[in-house]
C-alpha cells in the first residue's frame, strides 16, 4: 500500500496537476490557432497565391501528374508533401508569437505589481514606546 500512497501523493502535487491543466489548455489553444490559420489567414493568403493555400502543395516522384495530394497518395506514389510542412511552420510561428505576447503581458503585470509601493511597516513596540517617551519629554 505504500507504493499507492506514494503515487497518490505524487499525482496530486500541485506541479503535476498544473502541468496536466497546461497540456489540456495547450491542446485546445493549438486547435484554436490551427482554426485561425486555416479559416482566417490562409483564405487571405490564397487570394494572393491564386489557389487554396499550402496544404495541397506536393511533388510526386512519378511521371504521372496528379491533381491533388490525396489522389497521389491513393495511387501509392511517393510524394514530397512540402505544403503541409509549410502550413505546420506557419501554425507554429503564429502559436509561438501568441504565446510570446501572453508571456510578455504577464511579465508586465508582474512588474507593475512589484513596482507598486507597499504600505510602510507598522511601528514596533519599542518604536511606539520611544515615541510616547519623546512626546512626554516635549510636554
Amino acid at each position: 500500500m505504500g507504493f499507492l500512497n506514494e503515487f497518490k501523493a505524487f499525482a496530486m502535487r500541485g506541479n503535476v496537476v498544473d502541468l496536466a491543466v497546461g497540456v489540456i489548455i495547450g491542446g485546445a489553444f493549438g486547435k484554436i490557432v490551427s482554426s485561425m490559420v486555416d479559416d482566417l489567414i490562409m483564405p487571405i493568403v490564397s487570394i494572393f497565391m491564386g489557389d487554396k493555400g499550402f496544404k495541397d502543395k506536393f511533388y510526386a516522384f512519378s511521371d504521372v501528374t496528379f491533381e491533388s495530394l490525396a489522389k497521389a497518395k491513393e495511387a501509392g506514389v511517393p510524394v514530397f508533401a512540402y505544403g503541409n510542412f509549410i502550413q505546420t511552420v506557419i501554425d507554429f510561428t503564429i502559436l509561438a508569437f501568441i504565446i510570446f505576447l501572453m508571456i510578455k503581458g504577464m511579465n508586465n503585470l508582474k512588474k507593475k505589481e512589484e513596482e507598486a509601493p507597499s504600505a510602510p511597516p507598522a511601528p514596533t513596540k519599542e518604536e511606539l514606546l520611544l515615541t510616547e517617551i519623546r512626546d512626554l519629554l516635549k510636554k
